[in-house]
């Protein structure tokens, strides 16, 4: 393994999944000015849209996340095309 590549500020951060706040820590190098108090510790925290606790492929159940109305700008663009 190559000397000096890797990064050495590798500590456990915290990950929200903000659709479902399922929170679980894991060791990262990703900058953040955000921290969350899990279990009594404080630690760094990196906002996620979706997870492995929120993702269909992982949950088996398909949900309908938009958060930016994506869809309805879709529908609202392709319906002239609309039969």
């Amino acid at each position: 393994m190559k000397q000096g590549i890797h990064p050495e500020n590798y500590r456990l951060v915290a990950f929200k999944d903000m659709s479902n706040d399922e929170v679980f820590l894991t060791k990262s190098a990703a900058d953040t000015k955000e921290t969350i108090e899990v279990d009594g510790t404080e630690y760094p925290l990196i906002k996620l849209e979706i997870s492995r606790t929120s993702h269909p492929y992982y949950t088996g159940k398909a949900k309908l996340v938009d958060t930016a109305g994506r869809i309805d700008k879709f529908k609202n663009k392709y319906a002239k095309f609309k039969k």
